[in-house]
Formats: C-alpha cells, sequence, structure tokens
C-alpha cells in the first residue's frame, strides 16, 4: 500500500526535531476527517529496532492513515504487555516468548506482525575468555535480567549450577571491571557500544542453543483487535510501511531517533540497522514480507515453554497470533 507524506502529529516533526506527543491512549471511528488518537509503546529505549516506527512518523504516514500517535519509550523498569493489557496504550511492542508467557498467566494479547524474524539476543564476554558452549558459563558472573524466558530456558537444557546469576540493569560497568564475568546483550548494540570504549568481546548467540522466538513483536490485546480490526489493519499498514522506508534509508531516519534519545550515538545506530538487517528483511521475510509469522515457529516456541514447565497448559497458537493484517 502506498500513501502520500505529510508530517505527523503524534511525535511532532518541527524542523527534523521529534517532540514527544503526550495524549491519552484511545481512539476514534476512523471514519471520515476523525483521526485516532493511539498509543504505542516501546519494549526498550528509542533504537533502530525501532526503526520502521519513526521513519512513519518522519514521513507523515500515520497522520495520513488517520492516525496521530504518541510512542512510549520502554526500559528495565517498563512493561509494554502489562501497559497494554491495562488499557494505558493500544500498542506494544514485546518478545514472543513473553507474549506466550503472558498467555499463561491469563493476559490474553495477539501478535500482528513480527519485526525480527529470530532472535539477536546474546551472551557477551571478554575478548580471549574460552566460552563456546552454554555450560562454559559455570563459574562466572553472568549478569541477566531477571524472569527473562530465554535464561529458563537454558538453565533446563543445560547444567548451569554453578553460575553466580546477577541482576542486569542495562549497565555494563562492572561487566567492563570483571574480565571473566558475562552479560546479556543484543548482537546488534552492545558489543559496538563497548567497543567504541576500547573493550573488545565476542559473544554467544541464544538461538544457538535452539531457541529462537520472534522478537520485537507488534501486538494487541484480543479485545482491542476485535473492537478496531479496521483501525489495527490501518496501524500494521502503516508500521510495515515504515520499515521499508527505514530500509531504504536508515541512516537519515537514525538521526531522528536521536532526537528522541540522544544517549544514542548515530554511529551506533548505523550500526545496529546494518547488524539487524538479516533479522528484519532476511530468513521468512525475504520471502513472504516483513513481519511475516509461520504457525510452525510459533508451534516451536509453545512446545519448548511446555517441556521446561514455563506454561500450565497446552493451547492452540492460533490463539495467540494472526497474519490476517500482513500481506506478501
Amino acid at each position: 500500500m502506498k500513501h502520500s507524506k505529510r508530517i505527523c502529529t503524534g511525535l511532532i516533526v518541527t524542523a527534523g526535531v521529534f517532540l514527544a506527543g503526550c495524549g491519552e491512549a484511545g481512539s476514534s471511528s476512523g471514519t471520515g476527517d476523525e483521526v485516532d488518537e493511539l498509543k504505542l509503546v516501546l519494549n526498550w529505549f528509542p533504537k533502530a529496532q525501532h526503526g520502521g516506527v519513526y521513519a512513519s512518523l518522519e514521513e507523515g504516514l500515520f497522520e495520513e492513515n488517520q492516525i496521530d500517535l504518541s510512542v512510549e519509550p520502554g526500559g528495565p523498569q517498563v512493561s509494554p504487555i502489562q501497559i497494554v493489557a491495562a488499557g494505558d496504550a493500544d500498542f506494544g511492542l514485546a518478545h514472543a516468548d513473553q507474549l506466550v508467557i503472558a498467555r499463561n498467566q491469563g493476559i490474553d494479547l495477539v501478535a500482528i506482525a513480527a519485526t525480527m524474524q529470530g532472535s539477536p539476543q546474546a551472551f557477551m564476554f571478554h575478548e580471549g575468555v574460552e566460552i563456546q558452549d552454554f555450560e562454559d558459563l559455570n563459574g562466572r558472573e553472568v549478569f541477566v535480567q531477571p524472569g527473562i524466558t530465554y535464561w529458563d530456558y537454558l538453565k533446563s537444557e543445560y547444567d548451569l549450577s554453578d553460575v553466580q546469576e546477577l541482576a542486569y540493569n542495562g549497565q555494563n560497568v562492572t561487566f567492563i571491571e570483571n574480565k571473566e564475568s558475562v552479560t546479556q546483550a543484543f548482537l546488534t548494540s552492545e558489543p559496538y557500544f563497548l567497543e567504541r570504549e576500547g573493550v573488545m568481546t565476542d559473544t554467544l548467540l541464544v538461538s544457538e542453543s535452539g531457541y529462537d522466538p520472534y522478537n520485537v513483536v507488534l501486538f494487541v490485546t484480543k479485545d482491542y483487535l476485535e473492537d478496531h480490526e479496521e483501525l489495527v489493519q490501518r496501524f500494521v499498514d502503516t508500521y510495515l510501511e515504515g520499515w521499508q522506508l527505514y530500509e531504504e534509508n536508515y541512516e537519515a531516519m537514525n538521526e531522528k531517533i536521536t532526537d528522541v534519545n540522544p544517549n544514542i550515538a548515530l554511529e551506533e545506530l548505523n550500526y545496529e540497522a546494518e547488524t539487524q538487517y538479516e533479522y528484519v528483511y532476511g530468513f521468512d521475510a525475504a520471502e513472504h514480507g516483513t513481519g511475516y509469522m509461520s504457525a510452525d515457529k510459533w508451534e516451536e516456541l509453545k512446545n519448548q515453554l511446555l517441556t521446561i514447565d514455563l506454561l500450565d497448559e497446552d493451547f492452540d497458537v492460533n490463539e495467540i497470533f494472526t497474519t490476517e493484517f500482513l500481506s506478501e
């Protein structure tokens, strides 16, 4: 679907600068000249993994689709799932396993587009440290976010009884000081951040364990989807077209992201965009289009979580995702 390019109203573009909108979550009927005021909560602070959002804002695509969008940043203490479930945002971004766990907790969410076809999540360690497999984490301090699902999976699949588990808080000061420690990371970001500080690292991808869920998944509540199908379609169309724009012109769009997140350097965003390229535009997305999801991949994830007793009961994965709003 093609849209004309005009200036957006949610995150306002004024002389190339993003200004955060603060409108309440909600919507109008989406007909005539009425504009739907919507809120999206990110899974982390604004980064290249949100490039499609900011490309659509910069080019006025949300406004063209009669959407006034405000964006709430994520972070270590922000739960997009809880915010969306509470009705304080209309759309959210989270990883596929987080959505499955939420369903197990009685929160009915539906994934409507997968930004990343796999997981660039990794463990990062100092260059020269001998870590070849996950059991080599034993005997080391490992900084990992409490409750993160892939860590539960790894502890179930590998003997990690000698790991000294420490809470990850988004900072790497202690990791840098302790040359034998390990920390969670995104392949697309933290290794480059530290290299710029003169700290050389290696990584072990979580996906090498066979655990490789969709990442940065766009979702809504089941009730919201049933009540706002036309609006969800407009949002998904705009979101995915933004990713097409980002692919073509990510460097310029990253300059806009630094306006809303001045704590990240442009060079870091460009590195992230380049290293995440295959995850966003490759794999199954190369054939089926950006945002693609398959029942087989959701089924594999569900079965992995069932095997390690993170789910109380089996369920039909078609209840938790839909490709209805995607087009090949």
